[in-house]
């Protein structure tokens, strides 16, 4: 029985480019992924900041005294303590196409955070919907 020995093959020089050490860079990766990451941060702060659990929330519950020239939007809107709002409504037919807009400010009585409203929507034509566009802070 004979023995052979394992050897590495040895290459001529030149013919098969530049051999690597074995030894991987792992800096620039993992510095770019920290960078990456930091940036990713800072901007869901920032957004969830301006944009994320708002002061500000309302919520439709329903609307009726729906007529060819209106429609009754009622709606809650959360606010601060004691505060106030801006909302904006919306009225849409059957078919999806706006049919009247109405832009209206309530407020809280005392401490409240709360605010039930029920507000008339002038229509160019017969709503089928009424909608809260959005409530913010009164200008």
């Amino acid at each position: 029985m004979s023995e052979t020995r394992a050897t590495t093959p040895v290459f001529p020089p030149g013919r098969y480019g530049r051999r690597r050490d074995g030894r991987r860079r792992l800096f620039a990766p993992i510095a770019l992924a920290l960078v990456a990451a930091i940036t990713v941060g800072f901007l869901a702060v920032r957004l969830y900041g301006r944009f994320g659990d708002p002061d500000y929330d309302a919520q439709i519950v329903g609307w009726s005294d729906v007529t060819d020239s209106r429609i009754t939007v009622k709606f809650t809107v959360r606010v601060p303590a004691g505060g106030s709002a801006t909302c904006g409504l919306r009225a849409r037919s059957y078919d999806g196409a706006e049919v009247g807009r109405a832009t209206v400010t309530v407020g809280a009585e005392g401490s409240a955070r709360v605010i039930e409203v029920a507000e008339v929507v002038p229509t160019t034509a017969r709503a089928a919907v009424g909608e809260v566009l959005r409530c913010a802070a009164p200008r």
